[in-house]
């Protein structure tokens, strides 16, 4: 952590403007016809930036600010709880669970959040992101679970990889 980052006021300062970067671009994804998810998931590394410089209560802070003021001002709901449920709380879920001992457990935690937030997504916002749920999506369930899981392991892999790019920069700072 950096030295400027150690006091309160250092880490709640750095939580705030981490939070309008986030809100920033989850307004940018809100624009967008196509990278709503992609761009939810990048507002994401601003809680990652906080955990990295400031600890865990910084990410928290990022993450709670972006979320209720994503859901007070932005145009698409969908996004600010797709941020809220999943993209912004992960990072300080990834940070808890990670430091477990037993790899068995922090994957089946990883994975119990993730299936966790999907059903809160597709029963709660879910028809805030689509207009209409495609047919064979919800006869198709667990097939959707399934690939869900698939892609959400090969998110934290590179999510994982990134944030070890991110710690070794602030670490030569």
């Amino acid at each position: 952590m950096g030295g400027r980052f150690q006091t309160p006021a250092g880490r709640t300062a750095l939580g705030g403007v981490l939070a309008a970067g986030s809100l920033a671009v989850l307004w940018l994804a809100c624009l967008s016809p196509t990278g709503q998810v992609g761009l939810t998931a990048v507002a994401g590394l601003f809680p990652v930036a906080a955990v990295l410089a400031a600890g865990r209560w910084a990410a928290v802070l990022c993450w709670a600010a972006a979320s209720v003021l994503g859901l007070l001002v932005l145009p698409g709901k969908g996004v600010a709880l797709l941020f809220l449920v999943f993209f912004g709380i992960y990072p300080v879920v990834k940070s808890r669970l990670e430091i477990q001992k037993n790899r068995g457990l922090e994957w089946l935690g990883k994975l119990a959040h993730f299936n966790l937030s999907f059903t809160i997504i597709w029963l709660g916002a879910g028809s805030l992101l689509l207009e209409t749920f495609p047919a064979w999506l919800t006869k198709s369930l667990p097939l959707l679970y399934g690939a869900g899981n698939v892609v959400f392991v090969a998110y934290d892999i590179a999510l994982s990889r990134l944030i070890g790019v991110m710690a070794a920069r602030l670490r030569r700072r």
